[in-house]
């Protein structure tokens, strides 16, 4: 099954990811909010932090992520899911992960449709350092931190 990207930082429409890594290859992008998460700022992108229950679902608790659902055409999906774990630096099991790829539900903001997409959340030990000290980025948006 090929999971749509929750994307919330460096990979939305007009941010400098974007075009390099999704122009010509999704089907479509919509406005999206992961819920039970609060967006940290990082140097040059965001994390994602989930909350320790992980949030209810109903968008309480850390006020969500804002970002977009991306959904690869089928020809691009593998080699899409390749790119973006490079972009993020993601190994499977590595212990130095800075993110972990994790299978969430989102929230279509179009229409309130629950989906399961592939998301990049802060890996435990970056999670630990920002909750102690990092920058919450308002409102949970990324394009909104100017």
């Amino acid at each position: 099954m090929q999971l749509p990207f929750f994307v919330y930082g460096t990979l939305r429409p007009g941010e400098v990811n974007h075009d390099v890594f999704l122009r010509g290859r999704t089907r479509s992008e919509d406005p999206a909010r992961l819920a039970g998460a609060v967006l940290y700022d990082g140097p040059g992108y965001p994390y994602a932090v989930e909350e320790y229950s992980g949030g209810n679902g109903d968008g309480s608790g850390g006020g969500g992520v804002r970002g977009e659902l991306v959904t690869a055409l089928q020809d691009a999906y593998a080699e899409l899911l390749v790119d973006l774990d490079r972009l993020e630096e993601y190994v499977p099991g590595d212990p130095r992960n800075l993110y972990e790829r994790v299978e969430r539900e989102v929230v279509r903001v179009a229409d309130g449709v629950a989906v399961r997409a592939w998301v990049y959340v802060a890996a435990p030990a970056v999670a630990v350092r920002l909750r102690a000290g990092g920058k919450p980025i308002e409102g949970g948006d990324w394009l909104t931190r100017r």
